[in-house]
Formats: structure tokens, C-alpha cells, sequence
């Protein structure tokens, strides 16, 4: 007989205060990407206490990353994904603290009925997915192998089933000319900070050629360091975001090329590293939809797309690009109140409504786990959208 949605909706309440005071106390000690220490341990820490089953950290030679698992061994393999990095500056202002205490109540709650679960469930410590792409470094590393369905929850300012993530990419680009004294003789000098600016106003005027949704955004790293010498160093860097990878090519192409105009004007050399970018969201709708009917049962209203608002990127889209996959987004806050990445969103994430958006999340995702487990068409149809959607 198929578990009952009530009992698994029961055991996240009976760890409600314990979810919260992880979550809390995540928020409250910020870690920036690969330096999760305190996070992970009491992750692994609160699971090894509760569920009493082994967590391997490090995992996949991930100092941050864990992974725990439940279940019979036969049937699906679902994978909970919890982030916990946070910003520079302005700490969880994107709300991964709540994502972890959601991804670990849904893990503790179906662990709880290990016994009557028809596959295996396993819980991933994600690092870095502010910068650094953890979830690439586990996909190159064999860890989403063999899972059939990967999901997590994100915080937002409403509730939306499959919004859009853009294809991101970075490049820096530094620039190298002569010092000189500006005063004596800036004459002698060749500035590499003239084309490190001239780099920003070619881009901008560039704009124009863009596709909707492409994003360029960059900033001066090294401008310099004396205002009275010619500066023989500057370094920029741009995020480059798209729809896909094949929409990006062409716009990384313009900012280099951009880079090079101001390099010859100035007389000066440019060159450019790539770091590691992230690909575009593919929302799996078999599994969005069947969280957001979980959603439905537990007083929550969501929307399936919504068109009024941007995009910004993930290293879950690398994952939903090899297997099914659902990044939800949910309200912590008002409509229009905060948005990630705001110092006031990192309030929202630390609040009443926060954390109680953070256990209705994870009765959402433990259900949706239990209809996977309880349904094997669901899966197959889950499959065959994903194999559609990649062509």
C-alpha cells in the first residue's frame, strides 16, 4: 500500500523546530563558495543524528560535499539536492540556507519510512553555486549517474513551477601597456586602463544587436594602482548570460572583440581567461507539475510560468541537461518585496515566512519523491519529456 502523503507531511512537522534552527543557524554563519565547512558538518551532523544512516563527506574529493541515502535499492533513484553557499557582502541574500533545511527535512522525513519506499532517495550536498559550479564538479564526477530525477526548491517573491535560467559564462580580460609618469610624460606611457573603460563603452554600444534576454555585466578588477602613473595593468571581467550555449557564442564573440578595439586603440595587448559557466535551466514539466499539485495539497497556489520576470542562472541547469530535473522557485516575501540578491531579501531569509516556505517545500518535495516511488508511469513520462526536450 502506498505510504500516506499525512505521515510524510507529520514527520516534517515533528523536526519543524530543528529544521528551523538549522536553516537559522546557517544564515547566521555566511560561507562563501568551497568554504562550507560549518554548513555541511551540521547538515551531516543533523541527518547521522536523526535518520541514523552514514553520510559520506567528503564526497566525490568535494571538501564541502556529502551525500546520504535511504531506501529499498530497487526502483527510481531521486536525488535532494541542498545548497548552502552564500554571497560576499551581503551573505544568504539568495536564501540557500533555506534551500538546504528544505532538502534535508524532505530527505529526514522519507527516511523515516525508508521501509516503505519503492527506490532510494538520496540527499546531495551541493557547494558553490554562487561561483564555482558544484553541481558540475558532481555531474563530471559520476554522482547524478543512475538518478532518475533531480529536484530542489529556491526561494523567491512567488511561487512559479518552471522559470527560465540563462546559459551563463565569464570572461576576464587583462590588459597590458607602459607606465609612465602622468605628469612628466604620460606621453612615454600606453594605458591599460583606457581600454580597459573603452572596453565597457564598446560593449554598451553593442547592445543594440542583442537577442531579448542576453545579459552582459561586468567590472573593473585591477584599475590600477597610483593615480599619478600611467596604469600598465587593468583587468575586467564580464558575466555573460543567454538562452543557450548556441545564443552565447556569438555574444562572447562581441565582447571580445570589443576588448580588442580598445586594446589596438590604446596601443596595448589584451587577453582573456573563460571560466566555468553554467547551462540553461530544462524544466521538466512531468515533475514540475506533479510538485505543483503537492503544492496545491498543502494550501499553495502557484503559478506554472511567469512571463513579467527575468532570468538569472544555475548550476542546476547543467543538471537538468543530463537528467530530469525541477528548480521550483517559492515566496518568502510579498510580491515585488525583495528579490535574490538583495540585502533585504536575505532578511526574508531568516524570516517567520521564510522558514515556514522552507517546510512546505519539503512536504512538497518529499511527496512528489513518493509519487515517483508509487508510479512507475510517472517516471517513464518523466523520462520520455526529457529525451523530447534534448532531442
Amino acid at each position: 500500500m502506498p505510504l500516506d502523503r499525512g505521515d510524510i507531511d507529520r514527520a516534517v512537522d515533528e523536526i519543524e523546530e530543528r529544521l528551523v534552527a538549522l536553516s537559522r543557524r546557517i544564515h547566521e554563519h555566511p560561507e562563501l563558495s568551497f568554504e562550507e565547512q560549518k554548513a555541511s558538518s551540521w547538515i551531516a551532523e543533523l541527518v547521522e543524528e536523526v535518520a541514523a544512516v552514514p553520510v559520506e563527506r567528503p564526497f566525490g574529493r568535494m571538501e564541502t560535499a556529502f551525500r546520504a541515502r535511504v531506501g529499498s535499492g530497487g526502483g527510481p533513484r531521486i536525488a535532494l539536492l541542498a545548497e548552502y553557499d552564500a554571497l560576499p557582502e551581503i551573505g544568504h541574500a539568495c536564501g540557500h540556507n533555506l534551500i538546504a533545511g528544505a532538502a534535508v527535512g524532505a530527505f529526514l522525513a522519507l527516511a523515516r519510512y525508508a521501509g516503505s519506499i519503492r527506490g532510494t532517495v538520496e540527499l546531495l550536498g551541493t557547494p558553490a553555486e554562487e561561483a564555482g559550479g558544484g553541481k558540475i564538479r558532481r555531474l563530471q564526477a559520476g554522482a547524478f549517474d543512475g538518478v532518475d530525477a533531480a529536484m530542489m526548491f529556491h526561494p523567491f517573491d512567488r511561487d512559479v513551477l518552471a522559470h527560465p535560467a540563462l546559459t551563463s559564462q565569464r570572461i576576464v580580460a587583462t590588459f597590458r601597456g607602459a607606465p609612465a609618469h602622468a605628469a612628466f610624460a604620460p606621453w612615454d606611457g600606453r594605458s591599460a586602463l583606457t581600454a580597459c573603460l573603452d572596453t565597457f563603452r564598446l560593449v554598451d554600444g553593442q547592445r543594440i544587436r542583442f537577442r531579448d534576454g542576453v545579459r552582459v555585466h561586468g567590472i573593473v578588477i585591477d584599475g590600477g594602482q597610483a593615480a599619478n602613473v600611467i596604469v600598465e595593468r587593468a583587468e575586467c571581467e564580464f558575466s555573460i548570460r543567454a538562452h543557450s550555449a548556441e545564443e552565447m557564442e556569438p555574444v562572447v564573440a562581441t565582447v571580445e572583440r570589443c576588448a580588442r578595439a580598445a586594446a589596438l586603440a590604446s596601443e596595448v595587448s589584451v587577453e582573456f581567461v573563460h571560466e566555468v559557466g553554467y547551462r540553461e535551466m530544462q524544466n521538466n514539466l512531468t515533475l514540475a507539475r506533479r510538485f505543483g499539485a503537492a503544492l496545491e495539497a498543502l494550501g499553495r497556489r502557484p503559478s506554472e510560468t511567469d512571463s513579467s520576470i527575468g532570468a538569472a542562472s544555475t548550476d542546476m541547469g547543467d543538471v537538468s541537461l543530463a537528467i530530469p530535473a525541477i528548480h521550483p522557485w517559492l515566496a518568502i516575501c510579498g510580491k515585488g518585496e525583495a528579490l535574490c540578491h538583495q540585502r533585504a531579501f536575505a532578511d526574508c531569509a531568516k524570516s517567520e515566512q521564510g522558514f515556514q516556505t522552507m517546510l512546505i517545500a519539503a512536504k512538497a518535495l518529499a511527496r512528489t519523491a513518493l509519487d515517483l516511488f508509487d508510479d512507475p508511469e510517472l517516471v517513464k513520462a518523466a523520462h520520455a519529456e526529457y529525451r523530447a526536450a534534448r532531442g
